[in-house]
């Protein structure tokens, strides 16, 4: 099936929200996002409409979707967000230069091996590595997502050495790996 890598639009928070569901339902869900499905699937549609709008407002956050044709089914997502020098990170650690990270990656079951995780990276790093200042391109994966972690290595991204405790179980580690644009 053939794909349309775009951002999503503010409106389109029900495909956002279908498509966010699905990946929580997904086995891996519990090792690769830090959201449960019982808490997303309770939440108002107001907080579905401000995620959407926040994710495609392509300054500080973008999503990607791969939609299959001219208002298909969305395939898999993306969402990009910058990270400045001096603020806080998500894990509360300071960010010592501009810089962007990929999270909430999912591509559905019937998709993957197609290379549309690979259409959706590609559009993100460039999209990313774009931005004024920004060098680095940078994701965490749980050290047990070993499919995430292959993928990742695959598509060029490097262990940094960095890791944090996982948020839903600090026995594990999230570890963080990096993309670095290329030099002239």
């Amino acid at each position: 099936m053939d794909y349309v890598i775009r951002p999503v639009r503010a409106d389109e928070w029900r495909a956002a929200r279908e498509l966010r569901l699905a990946a929580l339902r997904d086995p891996a869900a519990p090792l690769a996002f830090l959201e449960s499905y019982e808490d997303a699937v309770a939440q108002p549609e107001e907080f579905w409409r401000g995620r959407a709008e926040r994710a495609a407002n392509g300054t500080t956050v973008l999503q990607f979707v791969a939609e299959a044709g001219e208002g298909g089914r969305w395939g898999g997502s993306v969402v990009v967000l910058v990270e400045e020098a001096g603020s806080l990170d998500f894990f509360g650690r300071p960010v010592e230069r501009r810089q962007a990270q990929l999270v909430a990656v999912f591509v559905r079951p019937e998709a993957r091996g197609s290379g549309l995780a690979g259409a959706l990276f590609s559009a993100a790093v460039e999209w990313a590595f774009g931005l004024e200042g920004v060098m680095r391109v940078r994701l965490y994966v749980h050290e047990d997502n070993r499919r995430a972690e292959a993928f990742y290595r695959k598509f060029g991204f490097v262990h940094t050495g960095g890791a944090v405790p996982n948020p839903g179980d600090p026995s594990k580690a999230d570890r963080e790996m990096e993309l670095k644009a290329l030099q002239p």
